[in-house]
């Protein structure tokens, strides 16, 4: 009887879906509550590889299943990676879940919480007679886009495999921002095989909601209430941040490079550029290297996050003698503690693609952005950042597709003396700051 209650977590298997919610988890442990985070053996391997020393586990126990692949086999291949996951997880799941009810050691799972990109574990949950929650790492915007689908549809804007059937901006209301045709969350006109399948996890959210008592969201109701209030049973939890919690979060899919935040230490209060396109964006050769002469060309400081994967078919290859000509004014790193950055008082904006992730990240730190989307839903991310809050400036690339040197170089002058920009991003921190005030309120009564 005086067993703490338990809770089953489990992400899709990205950077991007995992860290969201073993923050969230983080959040639920810290009152209390026993939590089982489940991750795939493939990503349980990678982030214990890159666990800090540090790491305190203490709150959460991570267990791992199978997800029918290959240690060899691409998953990068989302449509195959798809089909093994819904061959082979929920069965293994389900055993998880009978396994640990079945146990003496430990309360018997209340509840499960499942991202809304694997809503077959909800599925499970419903059959066994366990409440389930769905939890978003998009928008509210983005979870309302995909409930619309079947509207969508009905009126002729879109086909049934989300293709658009006019050139009209969509609006789901008078305040959120509409998308154009090119820009829904499965837009990839240059890769139907990328498209289908994220149309598929968009249309499921119908289905999965369905499943859910409720859908919970990293973003706070001021910041874009009318997209909340256009998804029934939203609760909205955010700002998730790691620096909220007691103890070191890991959970990262790369280590950490922490000497960056002595080279932080180092620089001018607001002068460091820091650039990070996450952890799926891709750049051609040529658009790195655009990206590399225009920083180097800027007489700013920058901080650079490059990934070994972050150059189509090849390892990054810097302009000759790019590194000797830039000294220490530049720190280029292959992952960094991101939030840890975006705090530091030397940083003057962030040069990003606009996940929902790093958009509430910089945002609760009150940082700049310059907008370089690069699929799903961060081109309407942009639309919020420049349009909706302006707390930041858009790359506009070139008739080549090509965002220029010239192009940045021009938007980070303009971005670091524009007050107003910086004067919204401020705003919109205290905003983030009063609505986590009030969430820590709520929680203690």
């Amino acid at each position: 009887m005086g067993r703490e209650p338990h809770v089953l977590v489990i992400p899709y298997p990205a950077q991007g879906h995992v860290m969201p919610l073993m923050k969230l988890s983080m959040k639920i442990a810290e009152h209390g509550v026993k939590v089982t985070f489940v991750n795939t053996h493939f990503i349980e391997a990678k982030i214990i590889a890159s666990m800090p020393e540090k790491a305190d586990w203490s709150h959460l126990s991570l267990v791992s299943i199978p997800d029918g692949l290959e240690l060899e086999d691409d998953r990068k291949d989302g449509t195959k990676t798809r089909e093994s996951i819904l061959r082979v997880m929920p069965g293994h799941l389900k055993n998880l879940i009978e396994k640990i009810n079945q146990s003496s050691d430990c309360e018997q799972i209340r509840c499960v919480v499942a991202d809304t990109s694997v809503g077959w574990a909800l599925e499970v949950a419903k059959k066994m007679g366990i409440p389930g929650t769905a939890v978003t790492p998009a928008g509210p915007a983005n979870v309302a886009l995909s409930l619309h689908i079947p509207k969508l549809i009905e009126d002729g804007v879109i086909d049934s495999n989300g293709t658009p059937l006019s050139d009209e901006l969509i609006s789901l209301s008078k305040e959120t921002p509409g998308w154009k045709v090119n820009e829904f969350t499965w837009s990839c006109p240059n890769d139907s095989k990328v498209h289908k399948l994220i149309f598929e996890y968009a249309s499921a959210t119908v289905q999965t909601l369905r499943n859910s008592n409720w859908v919970l969201c990293n973003s706070f109701y001021e910041l874009d209430s009318s997209a909340c209030d256009l998804v029934p049973k939203m609760l909205t939890i955010g700002p998730l941040l790691a620096s909220n919690h007691s103890g070191h979060l890991a959970g990262n899919f790369w280590p950490e490079d922490s000497a960056c935040l002595s080279w932080l230490d180092k620089q001018a209060k607001d002068s460091v550029i820091y650039v990070s396109f996450g952890s799926i964006a891709k750049l051609s050769q040529q658009q790195f290297d655009e990206l590399a002469v225009a920083l180097e060309s800027i007489d700013q400081p920058f901080l650079w996050v490059v990934r070994k994967d972050l150059v189509k078919l090849s390892i990054p290859e810097f302009p000759e003698r790019f590194t000797e000509r830039v000294g220490d004014r530049g720190k280029v790193v292959e992952w960094a503690p991101q939030e840890k950055v975006l705090a530091h008082s030397s940083v003057a904006c962030f040069l990003s693609h606009c996940g929902w992730n790093s958009t509430m990240e910089g945002l609760s730190m009150g940082i700049p952005f310059l907008c370089w989307p690069y699929f799903a839903d961060q081109f309407h991310n942009r639309s919020y950042i420049c349009d909706t809050w302006k707390n930041g400036l858009e790359l506009i690339p070139d008739i080549n597709g090509i965002i220029t040197r010239h192009e940045i170089e021009t938007k980070v002058k303009t971005l670091l003396t524009d007050d107003a920009v910086k004067a919204n991003a401020l705003k919109l921190k205290e905003m983030a700051r009063k609505s986590l005030a009030q969430a820590i309120q709520q929680s203690f009564h």
